[in-house]
């Protein structure tokens, strides 16, 4: 198969336009701003405790979840635009409500904190139903892959500014708040403008012709493995710094170095890979993407075996074939539910992709705290096993 040529006006055009990639820029940016540095802000700002804000931040994630269904269930409507933009305006809300809570008031927080994992939730599964709406083919899935690049970096632009306004205290967190908000209205604002909708009546119609009508596609080894799969978003941010700092006492830089590097590289090479992979079917690439996740994940029970001195170094060349492995990821997994799912339904298959990979995101820093302290071997020999598991849950049948 022929490797997909997009030239990057078309790219633009297949993103959903120019307006609207400034609304993820200006999303991206404002999540960036605020994301990391949460749970500081019900720490120093609110006065909790570390733990209860935690607890706090993780129920608004998982309570978040159960918004999918209803998400899907929108979108199978034709709705598009409207539901990006509903996803940052309740973010707003979430944002407002934090600014709001006064000091010691858990449950204010605890409710600011539902209301940005509503957003955060809500808003992968509806961008993904957009491009899928303007794009189609492989043009589409390097426009997913555009997507994503422009929110890893507009994601790092804020990281950075909000970690150089950390010196102004409590007062700057309530600062970078309040910017947050105003960044997610402003977002809304230029998502709603595209006015993009799906044509729901005609696709429900040629689906039924064609014999493709009823609920949507199970997937259910899909969604089973994409729990296990999403592990590899969360290994520079929480499982790297884990073993770097406590185990091998490495110095903090390094988790740093790591995390920089794994932004660089999929802000710089998402699209060249998605495409680059073009050639290959998509269960192809995504069992691909196992293979070389379970692969990075030996690499670390290796790397962590050299000890101090040289296991910081080793950790960090071995996270850069981590990041191939979730770029290849990455390209592939949405890219293949919006291809199975017929297009009346491909709301509420997106939803419940997404319920799978909030979910492996929500119990994944859980799984990896439990298993690190029993060793290199029960951590990263499990990530392995279980992702070389899902790699052949995915991969294409093989022909008699």
């Amino acid at each position: 198969m022929a490797t997909t040529t997009i030239r990057p006006r078309a790219l633009v055009r297949a993103s959903g336009g120019p307006r609207y990639a400034v609304a993820l820029a200006v999303d991206a940016l404002g999540t960036g701003l605020l994301r990391p540095f949460l749970l500081l802000y019900g720490v120093t700002v609110l006065r909790l405790s570390a733990s209860a804000t935690g607890i706090a931040m993780t129920v608004g994630i998982v309570v978040g979840l159960a918004c999918m269904p209803a998400v899907g269930h929108w979108l199978d409507g034709g709705a598009r635009s409207t539901v990006v933009a509903a996803s940052m305006l309740v973010r707003v809300l979430g944002v407002v409500l934090l600014l709001a809570t006064p000091a010691g008031r858990v449950w204010l927080f605890a409710a600011a904190a539902l209301f940005l994992g509503i957003g955060n939730q809500a808003w992968p599964a509806a961008h993904a139903a957009l491009v899928a709406t303007v794009a189609h083919g492989r043009e589409r899935d390097a426009a997913l892959a555009a997507g994503r690049a422009l929110r890893n970096a507009g994601l790092g632009v804020g990281a950075l500014l909000a970690t150089a306004c950390l010196a102004g205290g409590t007062a700057a967190l309530r600062v970078l708040a309040a910017v947050t908000g105003l960044a997610y209205l402003g977002a809304a604002a230029l998502a709603w403008s595209v006015r993009v909708r799906a044509d729901a009546t005609a696709a429900a119609a040629a689906s039924s012709k064609g014999g493709d009508g009823g609920p949507p596609p199970r997937m259910r080894a899909l969604l089973a493995a994409n729990v296990v799969y999403v592990f590899c978003l969360n290994v520079p941010e929480i499982a790297l710094p884990l073993v770097l700092v406590t185990q091998l006492h490495a110095s903090p830089v390094w988790p740093g170095v790591v995390f920089v590097a794994n932004t660089v590289l999929v802000v710089t090479l998402q699209v060249p890979v998605t495409v680059l992979m073009s050639r290959f079917a998509r269960r192809t690439a995504l069992a691909l993407a196992g293979v070389v996740l379970a692969a990075s994940y030996l690499g670390f029970l290796a790397a962590t075996s050299l000890g101090h001195g040289w296991g910081g170094p080793a950790v960090a060349a071995v996270s850069v074939v981590c990041t191939l492995g979730e770029i290849l990821y990455a390209g592939s997994a949405t890219a293949l539910v919006t291809a199975l799912a017929p297009a009346h339904v491909l709301g509420r298959a997106l939803a419940r992709f997404q319920f799978s990979t909030g979910f492996g995101l929500a119990v994944s820093p859980a799984a990896i705290t439990a298993l690190a302290p029993h060793g290199p071997a029960a951590l990263w020999g499990s990530l392995a096993a279980a992702t070389l598991v899902s790699a052949g849950a995915v991969s294409p049948p093989r022909r008699g």
